[in-house]
């Protein structure tokens, strides 16, 4: 095993003579923007609007279903209804229309129309609001 006979009194030297001397300053690279403002931000940013999943968009179109700005409104208004009340997944009516949602997410998970809601019956919801 061979000696190491070179003594390094600070970690700059052993940077500098290991790294071939690249200097690494991470701080000119980074903002004055807190970790917890950016965070705030994404949150706001992707919870303020409601989405609808794959599979919600695909039953939207395959019962053509269109979905006025009234409706889209006040679909909205139940989900932060739901969401007040501390609702997970709530089934949502709006007119003639139920709409599973997601609430934490805020995203729809699926949509029926009257004709589809012949039996009446939602599973895997701990909520309902009437809108």
């Amino acid at each position: 095993m061979e000696k190491i006979t070179k003594q390094f009194s600070s970690i700059e030297q052993v940077t500098g003579q290991y790294l071939n001397n690249k200097t690494i300053n991470n701080r000119s690279q980074t903002s004055n923007v807190s970790f917890e403002e950016v965070l705030r931000k994404t949150q706001l940013e992707s919870t303020s609007e409601l989405k609808f999943s794959k599979h919600a968009s695909m039953r939207l179109s395959e019962r053509d279903i269109t979905l006025t700005e009234s409706q889209s409104a006040r679909l909205e208004n139940g989900v932060d209804a739901a969401s007040k009340k501390g609702i997970n997944d709530s089934l949502v009516l709006v007119d003639n229309l139920a709409f599973i949602v997601n609430v934490p997410n805020k995203t729809v998970v699926t949509a029926m129309d009257q004709t589809e809601t012949n039996s009446n019956v939602f599973t895997n919801i701990d909520g309902a609001v009437i809108m």
